[in-house]
């Protein structure tokens, strides 16, 4: 009895230490970033831009978390893309919030060629970050996989217009228009 008593006492400690906190605000500075992207000039100045959102993004909200990430990451370079998805399945159960989460399983699971799962974790990375680039060029790669051309054209013109000098912008099928 008494042990039940300290485990109904002690539950919500457990709870909350297995409960992922939020995500760090980064918005000024990625809205910096996209700031500067309007205005490069090269595609050098747009990469150092690039990665320098990749840092934000790739930072997780907590210690437990950062390490899913990364042995997800880890996995995905090994080509062991069942073993990152599995990872990355409890990155997204810890962490329902945190858009790079669902990006990373929705690479591995391109990797896999289950083009339907990559979307479907796209889909809710973009919700979280509607301007995060990578989600936006990976969705648009998985939608012409999908054969779903015209979403992707214009998921790719979305993904430009934060910045346009994106590598991915050879997918275009048709003539980039000025206001991108």
């Amino acid at each position: 009895m008494k042990q039940l008593i300290l485990a109904l006492a002690l539950a919500p400690t457990i709870a909350a230490a297995n409960m992922c906190p939020p995500v760090a605000d980064t918005t000024a500075e990625r809205d910096d970033i996209y700031q500067q992207l309007r205005f490069v000039e090269t595609e050098r100045d747009a990469a150092r831009l690039n990665a320098q959102l990749w840092e934000l993004w790739l930072v997780a909200p907590d210690a437990a978390a950062q390490r899913m990430l990364d042995e997800g990451i880890a996995k995905l370079r090994s080509a062991d893309f069942l073993g990152s998805r599995d990872v990355l399945d409890d990155l997204v159960d810890y962490c329902p919030e945190y858009a790079e989460g669902y990006n990373q399983r929705a690479f591995a699971n391109f990797l896999r060629q289950d083009f339907a799962a990559a979307a479907v974790d796209l889909e809710r990375a973009r919700e979280i970050d509607p301007r995060h680039l990578g989600v936006l060029t990976g969705l648009a790669m998985t939608l012409i996989a999908l054969d779903r051309n015209d979403e992707a054209q214009e998921v790719l013109r979305q993904a430009l217009r934060l910045n346009p000098m994106l590598s991915e912008r050879r997918l275009l099928t048709e003539p980039q228009e000025r206001e991108l």
